[in-house]
């Protein structure tokens, strides 16, 4: 018996009757002979992990555009957050944490540079409109290793696409990540809206705070351990009314307050603008596109207001700048 079909075993045996086993994975959409150590839900954990996307993510914007501190979230930190979170729940409620790892670190591969900012620009001028989950889909599928994609396991492509706050996940593993991720943003974003001075703890309303915790530290607390506690040999990922409707009141305090504050998203607009110049660009020198996105167009007869679009929405926020300022800035003569 190989150490994966020990760890299989073990699953069978361990894990809650509500889990998401390896072995009853509806597989990949390219069947692949099977690894003698790992499960294939940590084979997608691992190919997520080594693809280029992710490593992108480190310098794309989480909230702060840009931000020149070294301790504001990226998207990447937030993505990292989101695992740490989830597969606590996991392991207390006896589900799947190799499953709810891979889901969690391949959520937020999709995000656009600039952040949702960004988002909101590509979904007005792409034709068939743009979300960075539908995306985040797409570059596991057809964009990563030169357009073959990752080739990952139905149940992870399933969780990453349905992590949206009206997505309908199909295991548990899902259900936590996509609440995971609403814990995670919540908190952290105050933390760094705490940090840049736009708020701070006794701004937020006491009717959340007092039933969530008057610090980080204490309602992530609050928050998991009441997911935990209400979810436990339930067939369902939920919270207790009480602490759910805090958490929706802080988040659309944080929506108010922070997601769209004049001085946090001052720069929004001319991200937006840059953006919208590479798009244009690209759409009319398709020519200039590294050559695996050009060849999605001439090979694979992808349309070309997608694949610029993949593109664009691929850039980091220093890359998307440089690029920008390589192509509309002049330079000074130099003899």
């Amino acid at each position: 018996m190989t150490i994966r079909e020990q760890t299989e075993q073990m699953e069978a045996e361990i894990l809650s009757p509500y889990a998401a086993l390896c072995k009853n994975s509806l597989g990949r959409e390219h069947p692949e002979a099977p690894c003698d150590i790992r499960t294939d839900y940590q084979r997608d954990r691992d190919r997520i992990i080594h693809c280029k996307a992710f490593r992108r993510m480190k310098h794309k914007t989480q909230v702060f555009l840009a931000p020149a501190g070294d301790h504001y979230r990226t998207r990447l930190t937030h993505t990292l957050e989101v695992a740490q979170i989830a597969r606590t729940i996991a392991k207390a409620l006896r589900l799947n944490e190799d499953l709810t790892e891979a889901i969690a670190l391949g959520h937020d591969l999709g995000h656009t540079p600039f952040g949702h900012a960004g988002e909101r620009l590509l979904n007005e001028i792409c034709e068939g409109g743009f979300s960075h989950y539908e995306q985040s889909v797409r570059i596991v599928e057809c964009i990563e290793k030169d357009g073959a994609g990752l080739n990952l396991t139905w149940e992870v492509r399933d969780g990453i696409k349905n992590h949206r706050t009206s997505g309908n996940p199909a295991t548990m593993e899902g259900k936590i990540v996509r609440l995971s991720d609403k814990i995670a943003y919540i908190n952290h974003d105050i933390d760094d809206a705490i940090r840049a001075g736009i708020l701070n703890e006794e701004m937020l309303p006491e009717e959340f705070t007092a039933v969530l915790g008057h610090s980080v530290r204490e309602r992530l607390n609050t928050l998991i351990h009441n997911v935990i506690s209400s979810s436990k040999d339930q067939p369902d990922i939920r919270m207790d009314e009480e602490i759910e409707t805090a958490m929706s009141g802080l988040r659309h305090y944080m929506f108010d307050n922070v997601y769209t504050n004049s001085v946090a998203k001052r720069e929004d607009k001319k991200a937006q603008m840059l953006l919208k110049s590479l798009y244009e660009y690209y759409m009319e020198h398709t020519e200039e596109l590294p050559e695996e996105y050009f060849n999605m167009i001439w090979i694979r007869r992808e349309p070309v207001s997608r694949v610029v679009c993949d593109y664009v929405a691929g850039m980091t926020d220093g890359y998307a700048i440089d690029t920008y300022q390589r192509l509309f800035v002049p330079v000074s003569w130099k003899y």
